[in-house]
């Protein structure tokens, strides 16, 4: 946790957000609303969930500051109530957009949904770069507004130095979100740990789950009800992260396999753009193999 993360002066309007996690016990809500009233703040908003498998607790408030209030008291007091606690936690300026890596491969509907609602100011995202594995030329009917766009091709012999140049690009440019909007590419394990809890992907979902090529023709051969799609946090273990978000869509026996490839691409699209927009407005707090995720 940095005071960074914090910034300068702000306003009454300034509203900010506060995630937390840590073993369940009496007096937490109570020590969090009193820290944060003795700091000059008022709550305008909480969430709370007791997991009483794990024995962990979690919690989500937004809250906004009193006239007068003094902000570099808030970081050193929240972190002695968090050592206290044992917390793990994070506070977010909820008017400062989180900087987003997007990487993609052949298809783009994931990556031209997220650039438009970038633009028209539904996702609160400023696109810091633009990684794909095919170069430019595939992509001549987006507009990338000016975001760098960076071609790196990859191949079982160069995959490791091209996932060193990714990273590279991720630490250079402040990415906080890596988004595998439809990067056709299985990341490194070694990759993976390093964007632990700050990488999402959208994924196929099927039932039953069809994996390999032609998913949507799989899908369509076996006669499927529904189709779907998963976001979820990148792990080591491929397609099996804590889920984000989920979606389906009914599917009827007239339908081809190009429509299941048309309904598959616009479930992919919100349910990717959910997924973004949880991350950012600090709903998604990881738990295990599980995410707790705070719905609007």
């Amino acid at each position: 946790m940095s005071a960074a993360s914090v910034g300068g002066a702000v306003t009454a309007g300034d509203f900010r957000t506060l995630t937390l996690s840590c073993v369940n016990r009496p007096g937490i809500v109570a020590a969090i609303a009193q820290k944060l009233f003795e700091l000059g703040t008022n709550m305008t908003e909480a969430q709370q969930f007791d997991d009483t498998e794990s024995g962990r607790f979690f919690m989500r408030v937004v809250f906004s500051p009193f006239d007068g209030w003094e902000p570099s008291r808030l970081i050193p007091e929240m972190a002695a109530l968090a050592a206290e606690f044992g917390m793990t936690w994070t506070i977010k300026e909820n008017a400062r957009p989180t900087r987003v890596m997007l990487l993609v491969s052949k298809f783009d509907h994931c990556l031209v949904d997220l650039l438009y609602r970038w633009r028209v100011g539904e996702l609160a995202i400023e696109p810091v770069g633009i990684i794909a594995n095919h170069p430019a030329a595939a992509y001549a009917d987006v507009d990338f507004g000016g975001i760098p766009f960076h071609y790196l091709p990859v191949t079982a012999a160069t995959k490791a130095q091209q996932e060193a140049r990714i990273l590279q690009l991720v630490e250079d440019s402040g990415t906080e979100l890596v988004v595998l909007a439809r990067y056709m590419q299985i990341l490194s394990n070694e990759m993976a740990l390093q964007l632990s809890g700050r990488c999402i992907n959208i994924h196929h979902s099927f039932l039953p789950g069809f994996k390999g090529a032609r998913p949507y023709h799989q899908a369509y051969a076996r006669g499927v009800k529904l189709i779907g799609a998963t976001a979820h946090f990148v792990t080591h273990d491929l397609d099996e992260g804590p889920i984000i978000e989920q979606d389906v869509e009914r599917i009827s026996h007239a339908d081809t396999p190009e429509d299941l490839i048309r309904k598959g691409r616009d479930i992919e699209r919100r349910v990717l753009a959910r997924a973004v927009r949880y991350y950012t407005e600090q709903r998604a707090i990881l738990n295990g193999r599980k995410a707790i995720v705070f719905l609007d």
